[in-house]
């Protein structure tokens, strides 16, 4: 709700918007920035792993092509905006940690610090030389299972490894018991002797002190390699959460670079304007378009999006007024309307370009929207109730800085109960909250209030009929609608026809029977006192004036003291006091 902090968003996206070339170059390069803030985290909270590393060292390996592009464009851009300039201060030099981090981590990385393999070679020539180590040891294993084979020759001889025995030599149950014969005629103190570990349904296995004091070399070197690899790795570690500051500074700024140069492509692709935001109360949006629809109905190359005005302005202006009644048939598209306007508020206070030939917003400091249908039922509200509770906190916080869209309110009970409510809701938010509002209704009735309410203004949207048929405009102007078409979209939702003809037939005696003019009649007969004065009603009748004669001799009264006469005296006397007070 800051005006400057909007307008500075908005300077940031113009920078981008102006020189397509230098979007296009910050765009590519930042698809090689990752998540700078994400790994961050990740390493702060002792979650990180190696390529957590590898994401800070890409992306702030880009800051300096970034810092290159921009200052090329800004050649042309003096003076440079000052949401560029603060995102590209911000970017700071890691070129030592850039440095550290290339050449302290391998190509192919593991998920896990434990699983080793990380670490560049030529980074640490004592883990090269533990590596180098462990590499030829399993090189020997496999030299020791060939000499095995040949010299008994069992050709299907292994050696396996599991972590209860560890490396062991497994051959068939048929060889092994050959293998155990000629080891009762092998010294004991040669060390090729086969010595029995274990028998299986199929198999035996063996070990030899050969293979024993080569499995304990091995274990050694990839121990002692694993535990300078977590060295290396605490110490990376250490390095980055030193300069842990400077490097979520640079992933807000990668972060904002980011957003400036997104909604200014947005803006160009979808032909986008930059909205004034200022701290007035204007509220006037030219061939506005709902974001939405518009992509939707251009991927499906369907019709182009209607677009159309909204002035809430003041009511000396042709068809403006802070208030809007819009009035109009089902599917011509006054929600729609409605919603376009509360989003091309929300990208306007967000910093971005909005869907409109222009724009000009004061800053609104709450939006409400009640639109839709929903209920509550585990908590025991029905769709009425649950309109009825967000209608009330509209009107219970709205200010005459925010803006309101209302939706069909009073539309889920009785026609004359939503009526009344929708009337007194269209009041008391000219009249108590004087806020910015899109009221949206099928209540026509509501029309005739446009005479007494200075600010409001009754808008419609267009339709024609042409041979028999209606064909929506999707069009808003000034000027109030006298019917809803409902049957008609129920025939085009596909009701059966007998249905139909049956709801027009009803429709017209309905029309015929009402009285012409009454909602007119009760909009000039109402009271024009102001809606902050009204007193809290004490009933549905009316408010409270204090308790009645009737009441007062009532409370007199004491029944255990009346004879059966005195009694029927008493309610003779009652029945006076209210044929006096009636006339």
């Amino acid at each position: 709700t800051d005006p400057a902090a909007i307008n500075a968003r908005l300077d940031g996206v113009a920078f981008f918007v102006a020189s397509a070339n230098t979007r296009d170059q910050v765009r590519e390069q930042l698809k090689a920035c990752p998540d700078i803030e994400r790994a961050l985290s990740r390493i702060t909270l002792g979650r990180g792993g190696p390529r957590d590393l590898a994401a800070l060292r890409d992306a702030l390996g880009q800051i300096p092509a970034l810092r290159a592009t921009i200052h090329q464009a800004q050649a042309s851009l003096l003076p440079p905006p000052e949401a560029i300039s603060t995102a590209l201060s911000n970017l700071g030099d890691h070129t030592h940690l850039v440095t550290t981090l290339s050449q302290a981590l391998a190509q192919e990385l593991p998920l896990l610090s434990r699983d080793g393999g990380f670490v560049a070679q030529g980074y640490s020539p004592e883990l090269d030389q533990l590596l180098l180590m462990r590499d030829d040891s399993r090189k020997l294993i496999a030299g020791l299972q060939a000499t095995y084979a040949d010299t008994t020759g069992i050709n299907t001889l292994k050696i396996r490894h599991n972590n209860v025995l560890g490396y062991y030599i497994e051959v068939t149950a048929k060889h092994g018991e050959k293998l155990v014969e000629d080891a009762r005629a092998t010294p004991s103190a040669d060390k090729t002797k086969f010595i029995h570990r274990q028998t299986l349904a199929n198999a035996m296995r063996f070990t030899t002190v050969e293979l024993s004091e080569l499995e304990d070399k091995i274990r050694s070197a990839a121990d002692k390699a694993l535990a300078l690899e977590m060295e290396i790795f605490d110490a990376l570690i250490a390095t980055v959460t030193a300069n842990t500051e400077q490097v979520a500074q640079a992933g807000a700024a990668l972060a904002a670079l980011d957003v400036f140069a997104a909604l200014a492509q947005l803006a160009v692709d979808r032909n986008y304007s930059r909205p004034v935001v200022d701290d007035s109360l204007n509220f006037h949006i030219t061939a506005g378009r709902h974001p939405v629809v518009e992509a939707v109905l251009k991927n499906q190359a369907s019709a182009a999006f209607v677009a159309n005005d909204c002035n809430l302005g003041a009511k000396a202006n042709q068809g403006a007024g802070r208030l809007w009644l819009i009035t109009g048939p089902n599917m011509a598209g006054k929600s729609t309307f409605l919603r376009q306007n509360a989003l091309i508020t929300i990208m306007a206070q967000a910093g971005c370009y909005v869907p409109a030939a222009s724009a000009h917003i004061g800053v609104v400091d709450k939006l409400f929207s009640r639109v839709g249908a929903a209920d509550d039922l585990a908590r025991g509200r029905s769709t009425f109730m649950v309109e009825m509770i967000e209608t009330a906190a509209i009107l219970n916080q709205a200010t005459q800085k925010s803006f309101v869209i209302l939706d069909e309110i009073g539309r889920g009970t009785a026609t004359y109960d939503g009526l009344s409510i929708a009337w007194a809701t269209l009041e008391h938010l000219h009249d108590a909250n004087k806020t910015r509002a899109l009221f949206a209704t099928h209540y026509h009735e509501l029309t005739s209030l446009a005479g007494r309410l200075a600010e409001l203004a009754p808008h419609t949207m267009k339709v024609r009929e042409w041979q028999g048929d209606v064909v929506f405009l999707h069009e808003i102007g000034p000027g109030a609608a006298d019917r809803s078409y409902g049957i008609h979209v129920a025939q085009l939702a596909g009701m059966p026809g007998a249905v139909i003809t049956r709801a027009e037939e009803v429709l017209d005696n309905l029309e015929k029977s009402e009285q012409a003019g009454a909602a007119r009649k009760l909009a000039a007969d109402l009271p024009l006192f102001a809606v902050s004065q009204r007193p809290a009603p004490g009933g549905r009748g009316g408010t409270n004036r204090g308790p009645s004669p009737q009441e007062e001799a009532l409370a007199a009264l004491n029944p255990d003291e009346l004879t059966p006469r005195e009694a029927l005296e008493t309610l003779y006397r009652l029945k006076t006091l209210k044929a006096d007070k009636t006339g």
